[in-house]
């Protein structure tokens, strides 16, 4: 599995919120399709992007969050619509894993990305930033019932410890 460092800007969304199993029917994405075909929101200009909130392992699945995004232009009118929600992503570096596979198996490339990748790389996980899945197909069109995602965990520089001990400068390789 490659994972690449990439660097995202911030980014303003229109999205719609779901609570619920992740493996249940997600009717919230065809809401938000159907507001962004009216609203002329779709590829390549704008970016689909899912949003879970919540790790299943550690959250009871009827409580999973789920945020079904568009991204929207500079400028975008928000003060007219009421049916959809808007907010702003966090910029800044993420690991980027493109997932290809049946959707089931995106959980099987988080754990890899936490479990496997973040560990053993030089960053640590940013847990004050969401996970980003941009959805690049629709798996309900795909021959083979396949994903296409770009998954991109946020990450930050690991935090090196500091060498002081009570205000002294102490070599810790003689510790």
């Amino acid at each position: 599995m490659k994972v690449v460092i990439k660097k995202l800007p911030p980014l303003e969304v229109a999205y719609i919120r779901r609570t619920g199993s992740y493996f249940e029917p997600q009717n919230h994405w065809g809401k938000l399709l159907n507001w962004s075909i009216e609203n002329k929101l779709y590829p390549p200009e704008q970016s689909f992007i899912g949003i879970s909130l919540d790790n299943p392992e550690l959250v009871a699945s009827h409580k999973c969050r789920h945020d079904a995004c568009v991204t929207i232009p500079e400028n975008f009118d928000k003060e007219k619509y009421h049916d959809v929600q808007f907010k702003r992503l966090d910029g800044g570096n993420y690991g980027l894993y493109q997932f290809y596979d049946e959707p089931h198996k995106l959980s099987e490339a988080y754990q890899y990305m936490y479990a496997e990748w973040l560990p053993n790389s030089e960053y640590d996980a940013d847990y004050d930033r969401d996970n980003l899945e941009f959805c690049l197909n629709n798996v309900a069109e795909n021959i083979e019932g396949k994903l296409k995602v770009d998954l991109f965990v946020p990450i930050k520089n690991i935090q090196k410890t500091n060498n002081y001990i009570c205000g002294f400068k102490m070599k810790l390789d003689n510790l």
